[in-house]
């Protein structure tokens, strides 16, 4: 998923995108422990998507702290 895509949501969409990302990571270690992952480039692919949901969180938390400062 590219970062603009992940901008438009809403914090309660990335919120539910962000644990089902964390669950599939789950299930592809797993699979990648007992040899049932075919596709080793999604677990990769993942971890970035979770990364980027995080940076985009990040970036709201700081954006609302900055602006309830220069209201103060």
């Amino acid at each position: 998923m590219k970062s603009r895509e992940l901008r438009k949501l809403s914090d309660e969409k990335l919120v539910e995108l962000y644990e089902d990302k964390k669950q599939d990571l789950y299930v592809m270690r797993e699979q990648r422990r007992t040899g049932e992952l075919k596709d080793t480039n999604a677990l990769r692919r993942t971890r970035r998507d979770v990364a980027r949901i995080l940076t985009i969180q990040r970036e709201r938390q700081l954006a609302a702290a900055l602006a309830q400062s220069d209201k103060q």
